[in-house]
């Protein structure tokens, strides 16, 4: 059986209640796996109490954070300080530098783009190459696709098109996710992959980018935040204790 992830459920961190309404609906719509994010900044504590509400609905939580660098040089910073922290790390590239520096950085997981301001949405087919190098994944929010006046909704879905088109060019994974903030906004995985027809995503890559490569770089991080990891493909199998 297909095991599907919301990568990313804003939930609602200051109400605790709302939040366990939320992930209990992502349970029930058939999502196996959810991401929720969480400032940079945040406290263990607050990332445990989202945890628990997970584990109690049976639902693998990933801890995640959304950068929004000014530069390139402060992203750099951040993600020094934040990468050994979240299991996934996504960027707002809000200028070209950041963007450029987000693809080819292989700290980053997924790449964000402005949904309302097209000028700063750079994944073109430079970004797409840095990109296909480091592993960082083009992420494609649909909830707020679903919130969009008519007009802005079809220059998004004009634009997605063509990003959708360069990625599947360059073999840039491509992770689709909610991004919902409250229950109204949250639909099954099929539903969601079927809305990609509308910026010609094909069915079967819909449902992998709402599955396989979404887990596969959860576990992927998993492994590299493990104490016994050394390099990819190498791990301490054995510690010496000392009598």
């Amino acid at each position: 059986m297909k095991r599907f992830a919301d990568i990313h459920l804003r939930v609602p961190l200051k109400d605790v209640r709302q939040a366990e309404k939320m992930i209990q609906k992502a349970s029930e719509l058939g999502y196996s796996t959810i991401g929720i994010p969480f400032p940079p900044n945040t406290t263990r504590e607050q990332v445990n109490q989202l945890q628990q509400i997970c584990n109690n609905e049976k639902i693998d939580f990933v801890s995640r954070t959304n950068l929004s660098p000014r530069n390139s040089s402060e992203l750099l910073h951040e993600l020094r300080r934040y990468r050994k922290k979240f299991e996934i790390i996504a960027v707002r590239c809000n200028t070209k530098d950041v963007a450029r520096q987000a693809a080819k950085d292989r700290r980053v997981d997924l790449l964000q783009f402005s949904v309302t301001n097209l000028r700063q949405r750079f994944f073109d087919e430079q970004e797409a190459e840095l990109a296909s190098q480091a592993l960082s994944a083009l992420e494609i929010e649909l909830a707020p696709i679903l919130q969009l006046t008519s007009f802005s909704r079809i220059r998004l879905l004009s634009r997605l098109r063509k990003e959708a088109a360069t990625a599947q060019r360059a073999k840039v994974p491509i992770m689709l996710s909610s991004g919902a903030t409250n229950q109204m906004l949250m639909r099954s995985p099929r539903d969601y992959a079927s809305y990609t027809i509308i910026f010609d995503l094909p069915l079967p890559f819909a449902l992998k980018a709402l599955s396989e490569s979404p887990l596969s770089a959860v576990e992927r991080n998993r492994e590299k935040m493990s104490p016994d990891y050394v390099a990819p493909g190498i791990r301490v199998v054995g510690r010496k204790t000392c009598d």
